[in-house]
């Protein structure tokens, strides 16, 4: 990777923002344009932005991730427009610039209905808006490149950006009670250890496809704010989804299995140690 020419799309997200650190920490250049010098939903801006510098590896951190908002215009059609027709146009530049994609998908690509983890090969059935639209984005990008890597994810978290941890801690600042979901399952995932393996996966050369990667273990919505907020002085109450009403169709436990990443030999920390660690930094970064 070190004479690699490296693109990161999204670098101001929580993903984009952790893969950038990492890649200092490695003394490696990239270039992290903002939305302005390169528009995801203007096909004529990936393409000329794409073809002045020639990148040889794209990692495509950005996303519409506003799930319920997704289920209706304006959002609706935003989401559409980034996920599905900006991956079309990003997949296609890639191509002819010889690039190697690596594209962040989602567990929302199932149902939650499957009572065991989702092995990569089980059949998608996207149940709201944003997971339809991230699923369309894989389908360009297997049905155009040879040289990708699509990686499902689920639950992020990190220091940077808006994610469930930054709620939580939010939220305890004010309010003495906050309700949280018992009902949905699934595995955390912290944001230096999605960038970590997005690297392994290029500097070991892993065999190109679709990954599913995560923190080891698995808790409910409830289980994981519990765990965020021990050390606050707030009562974490838990509610089923019926009682918490959101706007989108939320997976019931939809969590990945781990077993093709875990073949790779790359070391997947639990996700409570993950968050210990991520709330550690934030700490010593205050």
């Amino acid at each position: 990777m070190d004479n690699s020419r490296i693109l990161i799309i999204g670098a101001s997200g929580q993903l984009g923002t952790e893969l950038q650190i990492l890649l200092q920490s490695k003394n490696l250049q990239f270039w992290a344009p903002d939305s302005q010098q390169l528009d995801l939903t203007n096909k004529n801006s990936i393409r000329n932005y794409l073809s002045k510098w020639r990148p040889q590896i794209i990692f495509d951190c950005a996303a519409y991730t506003n799930v319920d908002a997704a289920e209706q215009d304006p959002g609706k059609n935003l989401n559409w427009q980034i996920n599905d027709l900006g991956t079309l146009y990003l997949a296609q530049a890639a191509r002819d610039m010889g690039a190697t994609l690596f594209y962040l998908s989602t567990d929302y690509v199932f149902d939650g209905l499957q009572p065991t983890p989702y092995q990569i090969e089980d059949q998608p059935n996207p149940q709201n808006e944003y997971g339809k639209a991230k699923l369309a984005g894989e389908q360009h990008i297997r049905q155009i490149l040879n040289k990708y890597y699509i990686i499902r994810t689920s639950w992020l978290f990190g220091q940077y950006g808006h994610n469930f941890v930054q709620t939580m801690l939010h939220l305890a600042k004010s309010q003495p009670e906050i309700t949280v979901v018992n009902d949905q399952f699934g595995r955390p995932t912290w944001t230096r250890t999605l960038a970590e393996f997005m690297v392994f996966a290029w500097e070991h050369a892993l065999k190109f496809g679709t990954y599913h990667l995560a923190n080891a273990g698995s808790c409910s919505w409830y289980e994981f704010a519990q765990e965020i907020l021990k050390n606050q002085s707030v009562q974490v109450v838990p509610v089923t989804s019926q009682q918490y009403r959101q706007t989108a169709y939320r997976p019931r436990r939809s969590l990945l299995s781990l077993d093709k990443v875990l073949a790779t030999g790359f070391s997947l920390p639990s996700w409570q140690g993950a968050l210990k660690e991520c709330l550690n930094r934030k700490k010593n970064n205050s």
